[in-house]
């Protein structure tokens, strides 16, 4: 029985995706900053209050787990402030940054000592991310994020290579929740699709962009 972490999923995607693996039998642990009553009705182990652009908050997540085995790594916290040109707000858009692209570095670095050979490591990135698919500009400051992430997600293929953990950076689609104004398909049909690619995540597919469908998309 696999030992899954997941970061950000007191709702949407990150709640349906430990409901999901819970049901299949994976022991799991969430990782939020609050516990919704959804969340605690879900069965999993809860850590809760933390943060994971603080490095004293992560530290603490690293001190409750103590050298606990991290089979899978989800790192799906995230964080969208809609923004315009001209009206710009740069600590918004350096609040996204610590949590969208920074999170997921601090996290898997303070938890690097909890993965072993064979562990995987996955980033809920996004498909706005990609400068090659950036057909439409605004979100300025959730594109620059999940741009940075993705190469962070990529020196993270590099730096865990030789300890024997694959990584991939992961498109969860245009999904119903509350950043998306409730547009999109379901939170459940999302977390299927990326549960599905971290289970296919090997090192000989390590370090790709995917789409939660299980198509590759450009960088």
């Amino acid at each position: 029985m696999p030992t899954t972490l997941v970061t950000g999923c007191n709702r949407g995607i990150g709640l349906q995706i430990v409901t999901q693996l819970h049901a299949r039998g994976d022991d799991v642990i969430g990782v939020c900053r609050h516990a919704s009553s959804e969340l605690r009705l879900s069965g999993i182990r809860i850590i809760d209050g933390i943060d994971v652009s603080s490095g004293e908050s992560v530290a603490k997540l690293k001190a409750q787990l103590g050298d606990e085995v991290i089979d899978v790594l989800i790192n799906n916290a995230g964080i969208l402030r809609r923004d315009a040109f001209g009206e710009l707000d740069y600590d918004s858009m350096l609040e996204q940054y610590a949590v969208n692209a920074l999170g997921p570095l601090r996290v898997t670095e303070a938890l690097a000592g909890n993965l072993q050979d064979g562990s995987k490591v996955a980033i809920v990135s996004s498909r706005v991310g990609s400068i090659e698919d950036n057909g439409s500009g605004g979100n300025w400051g959730y594109r620059a994020s999940k741009t940075a992430v993705n190469m962070i997600g990529t020196n993270l293929m590099h730096e865990l290579r030789p300890r024997g953990i694959a990584v991939a950076l992961l498109h969860p689609g245009l999904v119903a929740t509350d950043m998306t104004g409730n547009t999109g398909i379901s939170t459940a049909e999302s977390a299927r699709g990326l549960i599905a690619r971290i289970d296919e995540l090997t090192m000989e597919n390590t370090g790709g962009f995917w789409h939660a469908e299980g198509y590759t998309l450009p960088w």
